[in-house]
Order: structure tokens, then C-alpha cells, then sequence
């Protein structure tokens, strides 16, 4: 396969994490069990960045946020794939465009949590990645009053899917969003970064 992505069979399903993973950690593991579950997904790919256009400092370096995701996540249909530096894609946009091109025979499925949907209207082309694939948002507790009021989420609001079709959500086209709640887990990237359990140099 291209960019070294496993083989998929036509009519796959696969969920796609994206993000700096800089640290990866329980959180990570967690929204990608439960995105499985409640998105109706047969796999799910994190999607470890060279870098966060919106983060003006540079992560960690890739080959080492590689390591420890897939150090983290094991998991027979999970895959860590370092895919927008091997296709030179730089926003999720230019990713989704790039991976759909490559497997056209699969459903990919944009994974997100609610703290990103409340900010996602910052994104390029975001409007562009809601109308190329459906979107999944997993919300912690506190999350989801800001995300449902965000402006994705009001602009796409009649694309939003009952709760109780969200196993369904792969299997529909674009646009087409669902929003689940899953259990609490207090745990990000940026508190491990200042407790210092992780540091990008």
C-alpha cells in the first residue's frame, strides 16, 4: 500500500485521529475505543502530524510522538501512520484529499473531540473537510455546551445526526456529523507538557 498505510478491504470503515500526539496518552487510547464503538468504525488510524498550523510552537520530534503512540495504542485495528509527512499535506483538508485519492474504496471518518469542534471554524477549509466526509465528535462532560454552540455546529446543524444513529454515521454521506458522549478522563498533552513528563526537545 502507499505511504506504508495497511491493506484495507473496499467498504472499510476507518475513523482518522489527527493531531500533534505531542505527548500521546490514555486520553488518546480512550477516545479511539470509544469512537469504535459508538461511530459503528472497523478501524481507526492516528494520524501523527509534523506539526499544528494553530500552534506557533513546533511539537516534539516526529519519530519520537511515533514511538510512543504506537507505543500506547495496541490495538489490532488501530494503525499509527506518520502519512502527512510522507504526502507532504500540511492541512486535514489536503489530508482527506490526499487519503481519498489513495483508497477511494474506503469510508474515512473524521474523528475529533468537542474541544476541537468549539474551535474548529479556525481550520482551513473546514467547511470543505465537513462536505468531504462524515465528521465524529466524542465529548467529555464539560465539553459539550461550548461545542454546541460553535459555528461548525451551527452552520451544519441540520447535517447533525440523532444520537441514536450514530453507529450509522460511517455508512452515511457527506455532510454528516454525530455527536456522543463518552466518560470522563481528565488527563491532555498540554498538562503533561508543564508537569514536565514530557518535554519537546
Amino acid at each position: 500500500m502507499p505511504y506504508g498505510l495497511p491493506y484495507v478491504a473496499r467498504g472499510q470503515t476507518i475513523g482518522l485521529l489527527g493531531g500533534s500526539f505531542d505527548p500521546p496518552h490514555a486520553g488518546h487510547v480512550h477516545l479511539t475505543r470509544e469512537a469504535m464503538k459508538r461511530f459503528g468504525l472497523d478501524r481507526v488510524w492516528w494520524l501523527v502530524s509534523p506539526g499544528n498550523p494553530l500552534k506557533a510552537r513546533g511539537p516534539a520530534a516526529l519519530s519520537r510522538r511515533m514511538a510512543a503512540a504506537r507505543a500506547i495504542m495496541d490495538h489490532p485495528r488501530v494503525h499509527v501512520s506518520d502519512f502527512e509527512a510522507q504526502a507532504g499535506t500540511r492541512y486535514t483538508a489536503e489530508t482527506l484529499a490526499a487519503l481519498q485519492k489513495s483508497l477511494p474504496q474506503v469510508q474515512f471518518v473524521w474523528l475529533m473531540g468537542a474541544d476541537n469542534l468549539a474551535q474548529f471554524h479556525r481550520w482551513r477549509d473546514w467547511q470543505e473537510i465537513m462536505v468531504r466526509v462524515p465528521v465524529g465528535v466524542l465529548a467529555r462532560p464539560g465539553d459539550r455546551l461550548e461545542a454546541r454552540h460553535a459555528k461548525a455546529a451551527q452552520v451544519f446543524h441540520k447535517a447533525r445526526l440523532h444520537p441514536a444513529q450514530n453507529r450509522l454515521l460511517s455508512r452515511k454521506a457527506a455532510p454528516v456529523w454525530g455527536f456522543a458522549n463518552m466518560p470522563m478522563r481528565a488527563i491532555s498533552s498540554t498538562e503533561i507538557r508543564k508537569n514536565g513528563a514530557w518535554t519537546t526537545s
